[in-house]
């Protein structure tokens, strides 16, 4: 969802990638809940932060605690940021209902959108 806000807020200003230290594949909760805010992930992936090591990072920002945890160090200058979001998928685990579950998305949808929307003013503080 990140890369999405960001490639939609701030396509003109900065180049986003998304990766993890897994794969998981691409969440169709949160497919859903960023297509009722009018963009459309369906044709992201989820890739291996190896697939991205040819990319001179500025700045890396870890959106979730195990990433926070275990991001590699980077080879190059990149200056890692962790802004930690809620885990949709955990969250949701426990719902009652779908409509429960995607709330929890929704939730987390709208917060990263507030932070995407603070760059890159928010990467020189």
């Amino acid at each position: 969802m990140a890369e999405g806000w960001a490639r939609h807020l701030l396509g003109d200003q900065i180049e986003a990638y998304s990766a993890g230290l897994e794969t998981h594949g691409l969440n169709p909760n949160a497919v859903k809940v960023m297509r009722e805010e009018g963009i459309d992930i369906s044709q992201h992936w989820s890739k291996h932060l190896d697939e991205l090591n040819e990319i001179d990072f500025e700045f890396v920002i870890t959106v979730c605690s195990h990433a926070h945890e275990t991001c590699p160090v980077f080879p190059r200058d990149a200056t890692v940021i962790h802004v930690g979001f809620d885990d949709p998928p955990r969250l949701a685990r426990d719902a009652r209902t779908e409509e429960e579950a995607l709330d929890h998305y929704r939730r987390v949808r709208n917060e990263i959108k507030s932070f995407v929307e603070s760059l890159p003013e928010a990467l020189t503080s």
